[in-house]
């Protein structure tokens, strides 16, 4: 009788603590990067000769011999998004699913909890359709950062807190410059304004991450050429109002139309000499 109950015992807490049992909500999808990157791995590790013809279709000797002098392409950049979506939550499962084709590398809460969903040294798609300077493909050489804000509320400090010691680290591992710390809305004026008017900018830019216009500006000379400041500081001006709305939007940090008052003038030259 009593092993019969010490039994019936045994089994009752069995089946509480399974029922207590806390699963990860992401096992699958963390199961598929694992595949996807395993995959990608199998690609680095291919040692193929290039299969080259001439021009009479004669194969031109090749071979594969391994250099012992390599390591992995860095990101040479940081951008900075909004979410514009209801909660962490909502973020993190629209880079779960394929059907949405977008991702980051970085997502921060207004809590200040950071979810790291992808390795930095892979190319996340959170730029799309960008172009800063000379680059036309943002994703292949950057780190992409959203933060849970639906971009018409001031960033949490929590979040703010979180996001400069992510930047300190990554700045640190990756020997980012400071000017190459930039929005998503400087590299696609007019498609997109993120991360807003109210992200604190100069909070970054007194700690080394980008620049900003200092306190005191000097007037700009009345032969100062606008979009060639703006083209030398990184900005696409094939479109030159939505550069030029781009810009305020992070230097000056206000809407506007666009076309330049002599106070947005005085800070792009102050700013653009910084570069």
């Amino acid at each position: 009788m009593k092993n019969r109950l010490f039994l019936l015992l045994l089994a009752a807490i069995t089946i509480t603590a399974c029922s207590k049992k806390v699963t990860n909500p992401h096992t699958k999808t963390n199961s598929v990067y694992t595949t996807q990157a395993d995959s990608l791995g199998k690609i680095l590790l291919t040692e193929n000769p290039a299969t080259l013809t001439d021009s009479l279709n004669q194969p031109i000797p090749s071979e594969f011999i391994g250099t012992v002098n390599f390591n992995l392409r860095k990101p040479n950049y940081v951008i900075i998004h909004y979410t514009a979506q209801d909660s962490l939550a909502q973020t993190v499962r629209a880079f779960t699913l394929v059907k949405t084709q977008v991702s980051a590398h970085y997502v921060i809460g207004k809590d200040g909890k950071v979810i790291h969903m992808l390795n930095d040294y892979m190319r996340a798609w959170h730029a799309g359709v960008s172009k800063w300077g000379s680059i036309s493909d943002m994703n292949s050489c950057s780190i992409g950062i959203e933060l849970d804000n639906k971009g018409n509320e001031p960033f949490a400090p929590a979040q703010m807190n979180s996001l400069l010691i992510l930047l300190a680290k990554l700045k640190k591992d990756y020997n980012i410059p400071t000017a190459n710390f930039i929005g998503h809305g400087d590299i696609a004026p007019g498609r997109k304004p993120d991360p807003g008017i109210l992200f604190p900018w100069e909070t970054l830019a007194k700690k080394g991450f980008g620049y900003y216009s200092d306190i005191i500006i000097v007037p700009a000379p009345l032969n100062f050429d606008s979009a060639t400041a703006l083209r030398l500081i990184g900005y696409d001006t094939g479109n030159l109002p939505a550069a030029i709305g781009a810009f305020k939007r992070h230097f000056v940090q206000r809407e506007g139309s666009g076309t330049m008052t002599q106070f947005d003038l005085d800070v792009l030259f102050n700013v653009y000499k910084k570069y």
